[in-house]
């Protein structure tokens, strides 16, 4: 099953934690919110779900 990163965006407060623990550059940042840019490099290890403190990030 292919990996899905869900963000609610309405959650996000723009901190880019996310953005700064992902090894593999799955997102970037946009308008102080974080977009997936390359999904496919994604290895599910789970460190932007974990790490959010607004819960914004699901990793499936």
């Amino acid at each position: 099953m292919p990996v899905q990163i869900l963000l609610e965006a309405s959650w996000c407060k723009g901190c880019a934690i996310c953005v700064d623990l992902c090894a593999k550059n799955v997102f970037v940042m946009k308008n102080n919110l974080p977009v997936i840019v390359n999904l496919p490099a994604c290895t599910r290890c789970m460190l932007c779900e974990m790490r959010c403190p607004d819960f914004a990030l699901t990793v499936i």
